[in-house]
């Protein structure tokens, strides 16, 4: 059998390391020795082991001294106290120094196994949450949000801030487009929570009762299709983060019941009376301003106040100029990588094009920019032609008035082929609704634009979806 572990026994008398040696030999786990506090703080220098047997009484000093040491040289390493002088006392100050548990000698049969398995098993629990989080860092950390503009610099500060604080809730602003997401992410990943999930939910995307399930569960039975019983996210999530995306378009009626998991931590799954603690942190963001809308009593005053604990302003990127060259070759060391390319640069043209315009999409809209022109870069560099922009949009008219037509003219004319057996119209309407909000992430103005409605007719037909 291969040996899969390695283990430390630091003992000074070698018929306890010879049965604890034997005993690692039959499960496969390779050993190294240490006699003393020397030799075994010598041994800290190298490789962490699977797991380290300690004992208490040292030729030059006490196992208790190294156990600090041990915990913070390898953290993932679970170290076990061998003592032939047992006591209550040395159990407790064993533990309270970071020992994962104790043994003490003469061994009881099967004990040492016992402990063995556990502490292993154990280890490699917290090397796997330690690795989580260590791509969670590499992957979506605030070291890959690329930004050189003072305004953008600080709301990534007061990020980096929030993530190392208690804080339970924390509200990002700012239009979309802008990075709410993005910034999500890496205060989760460089958060205490990073080994944990994270979850998101667009709030403006899902019906008023698929929404409700979504976030908090239901028990079989609870409505017609509950089928089964199933966790919601604040379920799943536990110990993690849920980021709550477009929580202005929240229906009122689950503003009240997330209002109530804010403050008491806890919630009840659709059709159960029974409480689960929220162990969660919830992240919220919203391009919409909720002081408005709670003027309007469209937003529940109290549960913005309970949002607005730590909010954080993300700028569009048309105040941030700064920021758009930086970003730029991010998304071009990015696409690189996934599309196989080499493309050094963008030309001076091309630099130009992109600092004069008005960026109504924000970073996002510099992404699809730069990714349209990858896929048809022929060269080493992205010239101005390949960078493509949108014309036809309007810098700063992010919804259209009410009741105004949306403009389509610009849109493909389609021509839909009914298949045999016919269609649901409702259905295929539906359908195509659903889809037009997940294009527009959740923005119904610029869904109702794909679709040819206004912003009341879609606002209707999304409400006939909720019923």
């Amino acid at each position: 059998m291969p040996v899969t572990n390695t283990a430390l026994l630091v003992d000074d008398d070698a018929s306890i390391r010879g049965l604890i040696r034997a005993e690692f030999t039959e499960h496969s786990i390779a050993v190294v020795e240490a006699e003393d506090c020397r030799s075994a703080r010598t041994r800290l220098k190298g490789e962490p082991t699977s797991i380290v047997f300690l004992d208490l009484q040292l030729p030059d000093g006490s196992g208790l001294d190294l156990i600090p040491e041990f915990r913070a040289a390898w953290p993932d390493t679970p170290v076990v106290l061998i003592t032939g002088y047992g006591s209550v006392e040395s159990a407790v100050e064993a533990m309270h120094r970071g020992a994962f548990t104790y043994l003490e000698k003469p061994f009881r049969e099967g004990e040492l196994t016992a402990v063995l398995r556990t502490a292993l098993d154990t280890g490699r629990l917290h090397r796997q949450r330690s690795d989580r989080r260590e791509r969670n860092v590499e992957n979506f950390g605030f070291a890959g949000i690329h930004h050189e503009s003072a305004a953008m610099a600080e709301a990534v500060e007061r990020s980096r801030a929030a993530a190392a604080s208690p804080a339970s809730t924390i509200l990002l602003l700012g239009e979309s487009g802008t990075g709410k997401g993005r910034l999500s992410r890496a205060i989760h990943a460089e958060s205490d929570r990073a080994a944990e999930p994270f979850l998101t939910v667009t709030c403006s995307a899902i019906p008023e009762a698929l929404l409700e399930a979504k976030l908090f569960g239901h028990e079989r039975g609870a409505f017609t299709d509950a089928k089964t019983s199933r966790k919601g996210v604040f379920e799943s999530a536990e110990g993690g983060t849920v980021f709550l995306d477009e929580v202005g378009d929240m229906p009122l009626a689950l503003q009240a019941k997330l209002l109530g998991v804010l403050e008491d931590r806890v919630f009840t799954r659709v059709g159960s009376n029974d409480e689960f603690a929220a162990n969660v942190r919830i992240i919220a963001a919203t391009h919409r301003d909720l002081k408005d809308l709670a003027a309007r009593g469209e937003f529940r005053e109290d549960l913005l106040y309970r949002l607005n604990v730590v909010p954080i302003v993300i700028p569009p990127l048309r105040q941030r100029r700064e920021d758009i060259q930086p970003l730029a070759e991010g998304f071009i060391r990015r696409f690189n990588a996934e599309f196989a390319r080499q493309i050094a640069d963008i030309d001076d043209e091309g630099k130009r094009k992109l600092m004069e315009h008005s960026w109504p999409g924000n970073v996002r809209e510099l992404k699809n920019v730069i990714e349209r022109a990858m896929l048809f870069v022929t060269g080493n560099r992205l010239d101005a032609g390949l960078l493509s922009l949108d014309s036809g949009y309007h810098p700063g008219q992010d919804e259209p008035s009410p009741g105004a037509p949306a403009a389509v003219a610009s849109a493909e004319p389609v021509s839909f082929v009914l298949p045999e057996q016919g269609v649901r119209l409702d259905e295929l309407e539906a359908d195509l609704i659903r889809q037009a909000m997940e294009r527009s992430d959740g923005v119904k103005a610029h869904a109702a634009a794909l679709l040819g409605l206004t912003r009341d007719q879609i606002r209707t037909r999304l409400k006939k979806l909720d019923k």
